[in-house]
């Protein structure tokens, strides 16, 4: 059996590891050479029985991570070119150099810093670390590059839209697609489609007429541009009554297929110039004020904008704010509660669903000690 040998006055302990490759170490005591040997040697022998994890390797970089994750996972994505710039622009420039098995929650904070300093919005920032926690999660269960992560600390999702930009009344939308009217029928119904369903871009471009159903008055939502919807579930949007005469008329002349198409046609694309240019030019029309920052031009409403204002429409009217949750296809309920501020009388129906008196009150007033009757 293998021991401790003196190595230049201390103690050094040579074992095969669970691939069968010699390693050694040295310890200043004999009792704690001996004690690391038969460690050594017992989890080498665990891990081929398969009763434990082999030791990851020590020389795996956030740089190599991802590398694989360029290679393996982000193409199976939608979201493959967001991962290629975060991973560009943020992460590998800040700590790419980092081993794995030495990261810490300080230096993932130097990402949010550094974005920060960029002038990077909230969501970006949460957008980022998301992805770098989900890469992280991945190289321990899965890839078993590491141990252990450290904890990475996200912005609050519930900050991020504290600002968001909607058409704010019935008087902007109809100023609105009035308009968009003037840009061409197809500008008006992609638009009024956005706004009174909320779907998103790609869900709009991707929908077709079988998807609809004007009996049950339901919208299946599964497809976005040439692939899945962000969250790759099939969903059913209601058909809203401002909505449904408007497709209806529209089925009357529209291509066989698809329910909005660009100019020739064919399927709308994410670089489609109704998204921008188009949609600049309408709120120019209708006189919508827009914000110069330098040479950056903040307009009132962006194409996303148009599903904020249908869901900010949607919970000012009473909706209720868990269908609509369902609606948006929001992977959490913390997400749709940013909205929730604008229905400030959306309990005045629910504060006699528990009764209206308390059992053993009946008309009792509660008196402060040393209160006298009728004080």
């Amino acid at each position: 059996m293998a021991k401790p040998i003196k190595h230049r006055g201390k103690w050094r302990i040579r074992w095969n590891d669970e691939n069968g490759k010699r390693r050694s170490a040295v310890f200043v005591k004999f009792a704690e050479a001996n004690v690391g040997l038969a460690e050594r040697q017992a989890r080498a022998a665990a891990v081929k029985r398969g009763d434990a994890r082999p030791a990851p390797p020590r020389d795996k970089t956030v740089g190599h991570l991802c590398d694989y994750w360029l290679d393996h996972r982000s193409p199976r994505k939608r979201s493959g070119k967001d991962d290629k710039s975060i991973i560009k622009n943020h992460l590998r420039p800040v700590i790419g150099e980092v081993l794995l098995r030495t990261l810490t929650a300080e230096q993932t904070d130097l990402v949010t810093s550094r974005m920060m300093r960029r002038g990077r919005s909230v969501k970006t920032i949460h957008n980022a670390l998301t992805l770098l926690i989900t890469m992280l999660t991945a190289a321990r269960d899965e890839l078993r590059w590491v141990d252990w992560v450290p904890k990475v600390k996200k912005p609050s999702i519930t900050k991020v839209d504290k600002n968001y930009r909607w058409l704010r009344s019935t008087a902007e939308i109809a100023r609105f697609l009035s308009a968009a009217m003037q840009e061409g029928e197809h500008v008006y119904m992609l638009y009024a489609a956005a706004i009174y369903s909320g779907l998103r871009a790609g869900e709009l471009a991707g929908l077709t007429w079988d998807c609809i159903d004007f009996d049950r008055r339901l919208i299946r939502v599964s497809k976005s541009f040439s692939g899945p919807t962000k969250n790759t579930c099939t969903r059913y949007v209601p058909i809203l009554d401002p909505l449904l005469p408007l497709l209806r008329q529209w089925r009357l002349r529209r291509h066989p297929k698809l329910v909005f198409t660009n100019r020739e046609g064919n399927m709308l694309l994410p670089s489609g110039r109704i998204y921008q240019e188009v949609l600049h030019r309408v709120l120019k029309r209708a006189g919508f004020p827009e914000e110069r920052r330098g040479k950056r031009v903040r307009r009132y409403v962006t194409f996303h904008d148009l599903r904020h204002t249908f869901a900010s429409h949607w919970v000012g009217a009473g909706g209720d704010i868990f269908k609509l949750q369902r609606i948006l296809d929001h992977s959490t309920t913390e997400m749709t509660m940013r909205y929730a501020h604008l229905a400030p009388d959306a309990f005045d129906g629910d504060l006699g669903l528990l009764g209206a008196v308390a059992p053993g009150h009946e008309g009792q007033v509660f008196r402060l000690p040393g209160q006298a009757v009728g004080g």
